[in-house]
């Protein structure tokens, strides 16, 4: 098969889908792989680094001769015109957020195979889950920056000193995301209360770290009660394939303390605050009704060589799988694998996107 690794173009985008050590594994399998040039320079990865492999200054010639295209973000605008029918396009494509982008992968025929969609029969998400980490880490250095005085905020350190509290700090979301915010806000001092639907999650939680994040069963009222009187509120609620409920109101924003903090680390997949509109990492705050709101939908971006080699890590089993064993074989013998698959032969394979963007649902079977 040839691999086709294009250089990213969303803004602020540095990562790259592949990193040097893995390339050897896929060309002693048979494979061609066919890259960029310098897809990999802003992570850290420069074209000599990557041996035995075809480098092209075209974007045009990687999509046009490619039989896989692995990517880190969903395709833009600019790249649909080169979409055509059966080509695998393997990435994060966040879907539910972006419909012109589904239909364009319907209309072509296109296999769309999303990280995000990848579920363990655990119902884990094994390729989502180290660009979570990476983003649920960065979310309390991120609100750190953003409280100092100097970035216009309000002048507040995150754990506090001694006679003057830390900041509080609510996480909505017991996921892998607001786990990690958690952890990381906690180790800055801050005082952390997660919210979750699930108890034995909350229960989880409370075991592991001896109470010092403090966890809430998330109801609509008791959720607004700890938001009107926080400093930082992270939104880090998922649904696989889904558009991300909004569980964080607008109205629930408007009472929180001025010149308080939301930041919302769904935003991939449409955002779990209403209302909210995406940010950039060069542009990453606006305000509104007196609240600093934050919503950047490339996070782990920001740290592009730490997140490329995760992200590598995390792939490359499946890319050889899918890159060996082909599109079939996928369907018919690795169902968790094929969790994945969210379009094929011009039709939506992902019931909750289906749901989302109210298209018609194919099982990937039928599909095939």
């Amino acid at each position: 098969m040839i691999i086709g690794i294009p250089k990213e173009i969303k803004a602020d985008e540095k990562r790259v889908s592949i990193t040097p050590d893995k390339i050897k594994g896929l060309i002693d399998a048979g494979h061609k792989i066919i890259f960029e040039r310098g897809a990999g320079q802003n992570a850290g990865f420069p074209d000599s680094a990557y041996s035995n492999i075809e480098i092209v200054s075209d974007a045009g010639k990687v999509w046009g001769s490619a039989d896989m295209i692995i990517k880190v973000k969903e395709p833009q605008k600019e790249e649909f015109k080169h979409f055509r029918q059966n080509q695998i396009i393997f990435t994060y494509l966040h879907l539910a957020a972006v419909p012109d982008l589904t239909s364009e992968l319907v209309k072509t025929k296109a296999s769309g195979i999303a990280y995000e969609t990848i579920q363990k029969k655990d119902g884990s998400l094994p390729l989502l889950e180290p660009m979570s980490e990476i983003a649920g880490r960065l979310a309390p250095q991120i609100a750190a920056r953003i409280l100092q005085s100097d970035f216009n905020g309000p002048g507040k350190l995150l754990g506090g000193v001694p006679g003057a509290e830390p900041c509080r700090f609510v996480v909505v979301g017991g996921g892998t995301v607001g786990l990690n915010a958690a952890f990381i806000a906690t180790a800055l001092g801050a005082r952390v209360t997660i919210f979750d639907i699930n108890l034995d999650r909350l229960r989880s939680i409370e075991y592991k770290y001896r109470g010092s994040i403090k966890t809430m069963l998330s109801t609509e009222q008791k959720l607004a009660e700890y938001i009107q009187r926080s400093d930082v509120v992270i939104g880090a609620v998922l649904i696989p394939g889904a558009s991300a409920p909004k569980v964080i109101t607008e109205k629930m924003v408007a009472e929180m303390r001025p010149s308080s903090l939301i930041l919302d680390v769904a935003i991939d997949q449409g955002g779990s605050v209403e209302k909210i509109k995406q940010t950039t990492q060069s542009n990453p705050t606006y305000i509104k009704n007196d609240i600093i709101h934050c919503a950047i939908p490339n996070i782990p971006g920001s740290v592009a060589n730490t997140a490329s080699t995760a992200l590598s890590n995390a792939t490359y089993e499946h890319i050889l799988y899918l890159a060996n064993n082909g599109i079939e074989e996928l369907v018919t013998k690795n169902k968790p694998f094929a969790k994945g698959i969210n379009t094929l032969n011009g039709h939506v394979t992902h019931e909750a996107l289906a749901n989302s963007l109210n298209m018609q649902y194919v099982n990937v079977e039928e599909a095939l």
